[in-house]
């Protein structure tokens, strides 16, 4: 057996963000303990912004990221080539939540001149957001993204007026409502809204991996993709408050009867296969196309952006 093959079982994933509910195969697959079987050694690292996240993997620090899909379409036409390995959900669930403090706000096109919260400049939030902004009819140059990441800190900064609104996720989302600082103007966390919002299926969350990796390393990506196809099994054949069990205890601690409610209000974004949704992958390169200078008018070719191969066999 050659080193490279030994050290493959020892493998790093950087999330963006691990005690978001959107990334919470990630910590699941943990908690049931489905690396071990699989005779992985995975070490789960943390970062809170997604484009983070995916600047570690193309340094070669981690092999590989659980982030949003969309970040193997832009990198491809930066000619990098990364894709979705497992698709854990078909839908982003993120909303954009507007401050209380601004109740005439009736629709993005109301938050022109506005500071808008997002994990990270580059993030998929920061992407979605540009989006539902041009789309409402106001210009890239009329509005701010602000990078406040999620939590704590996108809680402090609209509290003190930073941000006006901002995209985010659960458990987030739910401590706001709960306090009354803020109110859902985008809901984009089910298939049907997202449909709405975005037109067509918005391929979310996911395991992505360097491609020439994956091609060098398919025994330990199938293993992956073994686990992760379990996990995404179990979250829709179990309760939110069987998952939530399942689930570090400070995750589900400050609120554990908010966690399961927005989990089980929200566990319809996940796929239960891992596969790609069909038509997932256009609607992407449309969103980004409709207001990136990365994207539009480049050419994409949406096959590489993803794989099918390590699910269909995990079944």
């Amino acid at each position: 057996m050659s080193t490279s093959a030994l050290a493959a079982d020892k493998i790093s994933i950087i999330v963006g963000g691990y005690e978001k509910q959107i990334y919470l195969p990630a910590k699941l697959a943990e908690g049931l303990g489905y690396f071990q079987a699989e005779g992985l050694n995975v070490e789960l690292l943390n970062e809170a912004s997604g484009v983070d996240a995916e600047n570690e993997m193309l340094a070669g620090a981690v092999q590989g990221v659980v982030g949003f899909y969309d970040h193997c379409v832009d990198l491809q036409t930066k000619g990098k080539f990364v894709e979705s390995v497992v698709q854990f959900s078909q839908a982003p669930g993120e909303v954009e939540l507007v401050s209380s403090r601004y109740p005439n706000v009736a629709s993005m096109a109301d938050l022109r001149g506005k500071n808008l919260g997002v994990t990270g400049l580059g993030s998929s939030t920061n992407f979605l957001t540009q989006f539902l902004m041009v789309k409402s009819g106001v210009p890239l140059g009329e509005f701010s993204n602000l990078p406040v990441g999620a939590g704590t800190t996108f809680i402090a900064a609209m509290q003190q007026d930073k941000i006006q609104a901002g995209m985010t996720t659960e458990p987030t989302i739910s401590r706001m409502l709960k306090s009354g600082e803020a109110r859902v103007l985008i809901d984009l966390r089910t298939l049907e809204k997202t449909k709405q919002a975005l037109g067509g299926p918005y391929p979310a969350a996911s395991l992505y991996m360097a491609t020439d990796w994956v091609e060098k390393n398919k025994p330990t990506v199938q293993k992956l993709a073994n686990a992760f196809v379990k996990t995404l099994k179990f979250i829709s054949t179990h309760s939110a408050a069987e998952i939530a069990d399942k689930m570090p205890k400070d995750f589900v601690a400050a609120d554990r009867d908010g966690y399961i409610k927005a989990l089980a209000d929200g566990k319809g974004m996940f796929t239960s296969d891992g596969v790609m949704p069909t038509g997932g992958p256009e609607t992407v390169l449309s969103v980004l196309s409709s207001f990136s200078k990365n994207v539009k008018g480049k050419t994409v070719d949406l096959q590489k952006t993803y794989t099918t191969e390590f699910v269909k066999n995990a079944k």
